[in-house]
């Protein structure tokens, strides 16, 4: 065994984390340099387990959740970042060695935004997001491709899933078009395929509506308008400890819903939004957000006329965008204060 192993000099460890092989970088408690090492991915779980615990940092990319719950079994503080935090601290260029020092250095940082841990629960139910919206996507692209076979034989129909189910049935069925016996066939496997993959998404819906319904939380967040079952298990799931975030701002931040700065000399300047952060999530919230401003106007209370305001102002778009930082805003207060939407929690 190793003397720093031994003498538990290793206070601070960073670990560049790859598929096979794992580079290790650890300081002492003077900030010294006392361990460069390379594991194989079967020797670093023992290595890690003989290691006296330490503060242990990694970036937030591909299995860093699952190595964070493994470390922090042993006993370790495990912190991820996201790796944009961590580039700044690249001393040189880029190579294992050197990113494992510069995750090293970026964990030790007061200020550092570290990304939380998520259980195997939260990436269940993650996982079962992002099949669905894979399926989703194969769908649309699906569809795509009918409407412009179809467009061929000069046959055009509206842009909407149901409407292309509902086309394909009456084309299949008019035996005067143009379209030859092989093609019929070609057709036909796309309608089985557009079906196939409406029986999946059906399956993951009623899945993740399961969900939703049995976790207490998710029905509190389900009060929100614009928030359905899909929206409030991917917030749950992506956020995990909500008191992570200071306010609801923050929340809001992370997800990518605020303005872009652009400031300097005291003078600010804001453009779009960030953008950045949980693109998916992001994505949720916009399309929960527009759903709810098309029924602003039939409601008296104070945020669908706020609502209403804004469309008017700047447009039904900067609207949405607008009542979606809302929502992010409002589900933070909710699940701090554990009250439902319409009570001081509603921001």
């Amino acid at each position: 065994m190793s003397n720093h192993i031994e003498n538990g000099q290793v206070r601070v460890l960073g670990i560049d984390l790859g598929k096979s092989v794992f580079q290790l970088h650890g300081v002492d408690a003077s900030g010294k340099s006392v361990l460069k090492k390379r594991l194989k991915r079967d020797e670093l779980l023992e290595y890690m387990a003989q290691l006296p615990p330490c503060l242990v940092g990694m970036e937030a990319s591909s299995g860093a959740h699952h190595w964070a719950r493994k470390f922090q079994g042993y006993g370790h503080d495990v912190r991820l970042m996201a790796p944009q935090y961590v580039k700044p601290y690249v001393k040189r260029h880029k190579n294992d060695s050197v990113d494992a020092e510069a995750i090293c250095e970026a964990v030790q940082r007061p200020n550092m935004r570290f990304v939380g841990i998520k259980s195997v629960a939260q990436q269940e139910i993650l996982s079962l997001h992002r099949i669905r919206s894979l399926a989703v996507k194969n769908r649309t692209a699906l569809v795509n491709q009918i409407r412009g076979l179809l467009a061929e034989y000069g046959i055009v129909f509206p842009k909407s899933i149901k409407q292309a189910r509902r086309a394909i049935v009456l084309i299949l069925s008019d035996e005067s078009s143009e379209m030859s016996a092989n093609f019929r066939v070609i057709l036909e496997d796309e309608r089985d395929e557009l079906a196939h993959l409406d029986e999946r998404i059906g399956k993951y819906e009623r899945e993740i509506e399961a969900l939703a319904k049995a976790e207490p939380q998710c029905r509190l967040l389900m009060t929100i308008p614009g928030v359905g079952p899909i929206t409030a298990t991917a917030l749950l799931a992506s956020v995990g400890d909500v008191r992570a975030f200071k306010n609801g701002r923050e929340l809001s931040a992370w997800i990518g819903l605020v303005p872009n700065q652009h400031s300097t000399g005291g003078k600010a300047w804001l453009t779009g939004i960030s953008k950045r952060g949980n693109g998916y999530l992001r994505t949720l919230l916009i399309h929960g957000a527009r759903a709810a401003l098309r029924v602003c106007e039939n409601k008296p209370d104070r945020r669908s006329q706020w609502a209403v305001s804004v469309s008017e102002r700047r447009g039904a778009n900067r609207a949405v965008v607008a009542l979606a930082n809302r929502m992010a805003r409002s589900a933070w207060a909710m699940l701090v204060k554990q009250e439902a939407y319409g009570a001081s929690a509603a921001v």
